[in-house]
């Protein structure tokens, strides 16, 4: 048992089973199934980062690792522990022997990082783009002004910050141009395409538009002064942006008495998906929504503006009675793919005693990896707290990851069924995946928008082998091998890659396990 706990201490994970029954109809009768808890990036002060890129099986891409057979002849050769095809080892390992062993063959080094030089050309800014709620009482926009004042004095310089508040229009405010207050104003009633935001915003004002097809972005010959005029280093804008939110009023437009406010919820996280995957694609952000009611205009709308209409319960849930309900999440799930695509993360903060439509919103904070924070007012300790612990120093950046890609690469007796936690499936089909699928399954790659070093996600497993168990008590080699690949932006801006590999055994029958 101790054993047991040691290898969790070291790699972060945790199995409910550290041997595995010989066959299929064996592992059936389980009644816990082969699973694997894991926290890709939980802190290991004693595992060194590699400056250089990792060393991968040529057939099946897994990366060398302590369970690998190294030749340390003049052949210099290596055989996967996966699919034992022999690789060739590159001229820069030449030098090794078995008194000279690279970091990724210590045995103690079963979970390593990577961090090749190419990848620290590419170092890249977190962005954080506030989405404001102006459909409050001034008491609340108070507090929340309060609040965003503290959060911006404390955010790194190099940090890219951008705003939009919305009420019965969209207005998104830029920042860059600090002699006066400037904002391009959408109308909250309609849905925004991308194509209408570069053309209103005047991204290609002077240049020809990108060809059809084409992702707006660094790559199509967006400048970075057409970027920098909605996000800038918090070193720059920081007395632009407390002017404003020091002037920021209650959305102007009357609201009659019998009528709720006209609040564009929808409209205005769309058009900050825009406007991020015009700016970063690719690149690690969060859309940070503070919201302080429900959604009554445009797109993703969850109850009308009429009073005396009652707002979704449970019940009508359940019994598929919500009208509008279908509709919003329909335009989220478009959003979330939208954010999953582009890399990017929706956090959401809720402060309102009525419900705000969290359960159609949830879609694009789940597979995005969001922070969802539920209270009852801006001015409530649990908004004020939480926002805080957000944006709690971890030395000289945030703590947050971001644009993660998690893979899994295993022994050839067992498959993956799925993946349980806040990730999206990128449909990476293959021989390796079950057909019974539980989670985010039918593939081996997942899309991980937003990651912490508390983030953790359930793996579940199926063993695929049919032999006898007197096959595996025969067997030479009773051990099988899990891989997990975690490609991610770090909060100082580079990429980086954890690598964790497992080894576990196989037994012969349910006497053995004993």
């Amino acid at each position: 048992m101790t054993e047991f706990l040691e290898l969790e201490t070291q790699d972060a994970v945790r199995m409910p089973w550290n041997v595995l029954p010989g066959s299929k109809s064996e592992a059936a009768q389980c009644v816990i199934p082969v699973s694997a808890i894991y926290t890709p990036l939980k802190p290991f002060p004693n595992t060194p980062t590699l400056p250089y890129a990792p060393l991968r099986c040529r057939n099946c891409r897994s990366v060398l690792n302590p369970f690998s057979i190294v030749d340390f002849s003049s052949t210099k050769i290596w055989i996967c522990c996966f699919c034992l095809q022999r690789n060739h080892f590159p001229p820069s390992y030449q030098s090794i022997s078995e008194t000279n062993m690279p970091a990724e063959l210590f045995p103690q080094y079963t979970t390593i990082e990577y961090e090749s030089p190419s990848e620290k050309a590419s170092l890249t800014n977190p962005v954080f783009l506030f989405v404001i709620d102006t459909c409050v009482i001034e008491e609340e926009i108070g507090y929340l002004k309060s609040s965003l004042l503290q959060v911006v004095g404390t955010l790194p310089e190099n940090c890219l910050i951008g705003l939009i508040t919305f009420g019965t229009y969209v207005h998104v405010h830029e920042l860059g141009f600090g002699q006066i207050p400037k904002v391009y104003v959408f109308k909250g009633s309609k849905e925004v395409s991308k194509d209408q935001v570069l053309e209103q915003m005047g991204f290609f004002a002077n240049k020809l538009k990108p060809t059809t097809g084409v992702i707006a972005g660094v790559r199509d010959g967006l400048s970075q002064e057409s970027m920098s005029r909605f996000l800038l280093p918090a070193s720059e804008c920081e007395f632009t942006l407390n002017s404003i939110l020091e002037e920021l009023q209650r959305d102007p437009w009357p609201v009659p008495a019998d009528y709720r406010a006209a609040r564009c919820t929808g409209t205005a996280l769309s058009v900050a998906s825009h406007l991020l995957g015009i700016c970063v694609p690719g690149s690690g952000a969060r859309i940070m929504a503070f919201l302080g009611g429900p959604s009554t205009e445009g797109p993703g709308a969850i109850v009308s503006k009429i009073l005396s209409e009652p707002i979704r319960s449970h019940k009508d849930l359940d019994k598929d009675s919500a009208p509008l309900y279908h509709k919003a999440v329909k335009f989220y799930e478009g959003i979330s793919k939208q954010l999953v695509h582009q890399g990017h993360v929706l956090d959401v903060f809720a402060c309102a005693l009525e419900q705000v439509g969290l359960a159609e919103i949830k879609v694009a904070c789940e597979k995005t990896g969001g922070l969802v924070v539920l209270a009852e007012s801006f001015g409530h300790s649990v908004f004020k707290d939480s926002l805080k612990q957000v944006f709690q120093s971890g030395g000289n950046d945030l703590g947050l990851s971001s644009n993660g890609i998690f893979e899994i690469n295993c022994s050839k007796d067992i498959k993956v069924q799925g993946v349980i936690g806040p990730c999206a499936s990128l449909e990476k089909k293959g021989p390796l995946c079950s057909e019974v699928v539980v989670g985010q399954g039918n593939t081996t790659a997942w899309k991980m928008c937003g990651l912490d070093k508390t983030s953790t996600f359930c793996l579940i497993f199926e063993v695929a082998k049919k032999e006898s168990p007197d096959a595996i008590a025969q067997s030479a080699n009773p051990q099988f091998y899990f891989q997990f690949l975690t490609y991610y932006q770090h909060p100082s801006g580079q990429m980086r890659l954890r690598v964790t590999t497992l080894s576990r055994r196989w037994v012969a029958g349910p006497g053995s396990v004993q």
